[in-house]
């Protein structure tokens, strides 16, 4: 190693520049969010009582991501020989930059009642449709909205507005809003986080999936939730009925059905019977397991008026996908529905009508028997924020990064590094082959990019190098300035121009180096920091003075990460924020004039019951910024997918959507690794992701 170490003399400004107090320029945000371009969900539905593959009719309207769906009324299913089905529908949809409540009342005619066509051969002839919304839209604050549901105008629904003030705690809260008044009220209490709410029949009761008084463990499968009933009216009477439970739903006031993942490694669906006459509690309630093991089944809809029936997502050792199925708890038979009609397409969180004459999901609109292929036209989706001075956008690739004047930005793809204008235009494949992880633009030499090649979140000996490319040239040029090959990853270029500082595992450990920016290691480089941790995720600040970086080196080994800031002579280290004792906070980056940092944490836990998405290696992250001496901590996203990367640019781009050509297979995204069975029908093998 001392023969590619080369010690060098670096020379900074070590007097902190005071903050700026007045109002910084309007800036831009672009994050990535793990496989949420490629959702494109709808809710769907399918008739109960039906032995032919038919009648799988989309209920929403296609526009973004419409899920977590609520019948509110019977369907108004009309004889044979009228065709016309009608359809009061309460779900959450992602739109226009912000998630919302929609009630939509959808007319469907021309459904084909004979069973003798599939649903691929099925035409509506006609649809009408009303919408309104209910809670929401870009005039509201943002939040996530879990679960919803409508007893006669109070809206019960998940939101996570409120700061806990507390790091690595959840901020989802059970609230009721009444339409009529627009009274909000929550019903949740402070220092705690409900998730999945269902109300009884009769609209007295609502039973939560609790973390209680524990707290979140980091917990990305199972949360080790309990379940808790209260009064829907005003949150009274709150009481813990089950011990380690999530998505409960009702059959009447006294039974309601609720998953949890047994002893066995299977997911399984229980049935809990309250006691009448008497105050509920854990001890006095029965519990008892009605699903079987050797498939998992979670995600329960109880049925009001055919009480042995419940609908659930299954995923079956002998499927790579979940779908919808029904269950019979006197039987114990199972009768498959969704993979009847799509066997490739994963189907999510089943809920049944008043009247049991249909079941509802969500799925990808995109996917099916007939593999369609749908034009993905958002590069970049605009994020609503409560900060006038910074519009915030999703980017359709990871590791982005802004050019020095904010007018191009680069990303990677995995594998693929792309670059294009921040207008969605002349979108250039640098290379389409290449596995690049992290992007920096060189500040001083135009169209110059560093980045990391080879494998991601690897160990401290895998080929990981990193190159500098020159992208304004008819052939893109890879100049590699590694040697060695030891996990050298994320690359950020000093504002002169001369030096990069990186990650690198070369002394066996994880820590930050400095190199010359054009020579790479030949033509000088220094070990900044050095410990038994990992530093790394760098960026250094646009006045030179500070770089600032993920480590874990306040429990090295431990997968908790927090961020701090170092000068680039080693001297000055300062912790910035960490989550909590076991959290994460990474991928810092400084804005503009260098007086804040945006960055990805679990400071705000988790919004949903994981199993309620698709993967997420960690469901748990969101963006915030902050300024540099821990003040004014800003939560930027809400939603319970896993954001991260962010880039923090010089210029404002207007706060609406990218749009660019391509056409790819919107529904190419993976269900829970963890609920994959790969040993036989005995025992369910957990595979981790991360």
């Amino acid at each position: 190693m001392n023969s590619i170490i080369i010690i060098f003399i670096f020379s900074v400004i070590l007097i902190t520049k005071p903050v700026s107090s007045t109002t910084p320029a309007a800036t831009s945000i672009i994050f990535t969010t793990l496989g949420r371009s490629r959702y494109a969900f709808d809710i769907f539905s399918l008739p109960l009582d039906t032995t032919t593959i038919s009648h799988e009719i989309q209920l929403t309207d296609g526009n973004s991501v419409n899920f977590n769906g609520h019948f509110i009324s019977s369907v108004n299913q009309n004889p044979v020989t009228d065709s016309t089905v009608n359809f009061n529908l309460v779900y959450v949809t992602e739109r226009n930059g912000s998630s919302s409540i929609y009630l939509d009342t959808v007319s469907v005619s021309g459904l084909d009642r004979t069973g003798k066509r599939s649903i691929l051969e099925t035409e509506f002839t006609e649809s009408t449709r009303s919408q309104r919304i209910l809670v929401g839209g870009s005039g509201e604050r943002v939040s996530m909205k879990d679960r919803p549901s409508l007893v006669g105008d109070l809206l019960i629904y998940v939101s996570t507005h409120e700061d806990t003030g507390v790091g690595r705690t959840s901020w989802a809260a059970v609230y009721s809003t009444q339409l009529t008044t627009g009274l909000t009220q929550r019903l949740t209490p402070e220092g705690v986080a409900d998730y999945s709410p269902a109300v009884s029949p009769s609209g007295l009761w609502t039973a939560v999936a609790s973390s209680g008084e524990k707290g979140w463990g980091g917990e990305v499968e199972e949360l080790d939730t309990d379940i808790y009933v209260f009064l829907t009216q005003n949150g009274s009477g709150r009481v813990k009925v089950v011990e380690h439970g999530g998505w409960p739903s009702w059959v009447d006031d006294s039974v309601f059905y609720f998953h949890r993942r047994g002893d066995d490694g299977w997911w399984s669906v229980y049935v809990v019977v309250l006691p009448r006459g008497k105050p509920f509690s854990v001890e006095s309630v029965v519990t008892r397991r009605v699903t079987p093991p050797g498939l998992h089944s979670f995600t329960p809809a109880a049925s009001l008026t055919k009480k042995n029936i419940i609908a659930v997502a299954t995923r079956r050792p002998d499927s790579d996908y979940r779908h919808i199925e029904l269950y019979d708890v006197v039987s114990g038979e199972f009768k498959e529905l969704t993979r009847l009609v799509a066997p490739d397409a994963h189907h999510y969180n089943p809920f049944i009508s008043p009247d049991s004459s249909r079941v509802g999901y969500h799925k990808c609109r995109g996917a099916g028997n007939n593999g369609k292929i749908v034009k993905n036209d958002l590069l970049l989706e605009n994020i609503k924020t409560l900060k006038p001075d910074i519009s915030l956008f999703r980017i359709d690739g990871s590791f982005p990064s802004f050019s020095p004047d904010g007018s191009r930005i680069a990303y990677v793809r995995l594998p693929g590094l792309y670059v294009v204008n921040s207008d969605g235009s002349g979108i250039r494949e640098i290379s389409p082959d290449v596995t690049a992880f992290s992007t920096a633009w060189d500040p001083k030499r135009k169209g110059v990019i560093y980045t990391s090649v080879g494998p991601t979140f690897a160990s401290v000996d895998t080929d990981v190098d990193i190159y500098s490319v020159e992208v304004d040239v008819n052939e893109p040029s890879f100049t590699k300035l590694t040697v060695g090959g030891q996990n050298n990853a994320f690359p950020s270029v000093s504002p002169d121009g001369k030096w990069v500082v990186f990650r690198s595992g070369r002394s066996g450990n994880k820590n930050l180096y400095i190199m010359n920016a054009v020579e790479g290691e030949k033509g000088g480089i220094t070990q900044l920091t050095n410990g038994r941790w990992s530093d790394t995720m760098c960026n250094w600040s646009p006045d030179g003075d500070w770089i600032a970086f993920a480590s874990d080196r306040h429990s090295p080994g431990s997968g908790s990460f927090g961020l701090y800031m170092i000068h680039p002579n080693g001297t000055g280290l300062r912790h910035l924020i960490h989550s909590g004792s076991a959290g994460r906070t990474n991928h810092p980056w400084f804005n503009p004039d260098g007086t804040h940092i945006v960055f990805t944490s679990d400071y705000a836990a988790v919004s949903a019951e994981p199993i309620s998405n698709p993967h997420h290696y960690q469901p748990y992250g969101d963006i915030f910024t902050m300024k540099l001496d821990g003040s004014e901590l800003t939560r930027l996203t809400h939603n319970s997918y896993e954001d991260g990367t962010p880039s923090w640019g010089p210029k404002y781009m207007s706060p609406k959507n990218v749009e660019w050509s391509i056409y790819e297979e919107k529904c190419s995204f993976e269900d829970c690794h963890w609920l994959a069975v790969t040993n036989g029908l005995d025992e369910a093998k957990i595979q981790c992701g991360g």
